[in-house]
């Protein structure tokens, strides 16, 4: 039998619609848990995508790609004025 895991320490993917409540309220959602959560995160796209040995065009493309999406999300009042 596996050992049991805390909800704690259970990951997003792998919790119970019925627990996400009581795992939502397990977070820290200080500025320091948000700040160590999103470098967590980068942490691990940069070790998938970028940190490789044998880099592609994956992770640069992503950035760019986001990069794109967000400015044109954030002139998207200025280019609806034309239309």
């Amino acid at each position: 039998l596996p050992a049991a895991v805390l909800l704690k320490d259970t990951k997003l993917m792998d919790v119970k619609l019925g627990q996400l409540g009581s795992w939502l309220a397990m977070r820290d959602f200080t500025p320091g848990g948000i700040l160590g959560a999103m470098k967590r995160g980068y942490m691990r796209y940069y070790n998938k995508y970028i940190n490789v040995r044998k880099g592609g065009l994956g992770g640069i493309s992503m950035v760019l790609a986001g990069y794109v999406v967000l400015s044109y999300v954030w002139s998207y009042s200025h280019i609806s004025k034309y239309k």
